[in-house]
C-alpha cells in the first residue's frame, strides 16, 4: 500500500512539481518507509522553493533533530516562526514556537 501511495504521489509530482502539498506528502511517505535522506531532500527543497508553506518547517525541524542536527533544527524553527507570523498562521506559529523551545531545552513540562 505504501509503495502504491508513493508511486501515485511521485506521478502527481511529475505532473505538477510546484504543488507544495504533493511534495510535502512525498516527504512524509519517505519517512514512513524509513528513508530519511529522501524525505530530507524533499523537505529542504520545499522550504527553499516555497518558504511560505509553513507546514514544512515543523516536520523539517523534527527530522533534523532525529538526525542529530540540532542547530539546523533550531534555525528551521526560527524561519518557520517568521513565515507563520507574516501569514498570521497562529496554529503553525504556536507549534513552531513550542518545537523551538523544546529543541533549545526550554520545555514547559520540566
Amino acid at each position: 500500500m505504501t509503495e502504491d501511495r508513493l508511486a501515485l504521489l511521485l506521478e502527481f509530482y511529475e505532473q505538477d512539481p510546484d504543488d507544495a502539498f504533493t511534495r510535502f506528502a512525498i516527504a512524509k511517505e519517505y519517512l514512513k518507509r524509513d528513508e530519511p535522506e529522501q524525505a530530507l531532500a524533499f523537505y529542504e527543497k520545499l522550504a527553499a522553493d516555497q518558504p511560505d508553506y509553513t507546514g514544512t518547517y515543523y516536520h523539517l525541524g523534527k527530522l533534523y533533530e532525529t538526525l542529530g542536527r540540532k542547530a539546523e533544527a533550531v534555525a528551521t524553527y526560527q524561519k518557520g516562526i517568521e513565515a507563520a507570523r507574516r501569514q498570521r498562521h497562529l496554529k503553525d506559529l504556536s507549534e513552531l514556537q513550542d518545537a523551538l523551545l523544546q529543541a533549545q531545552g526550554i520545555g514547559f513540562d520540566e
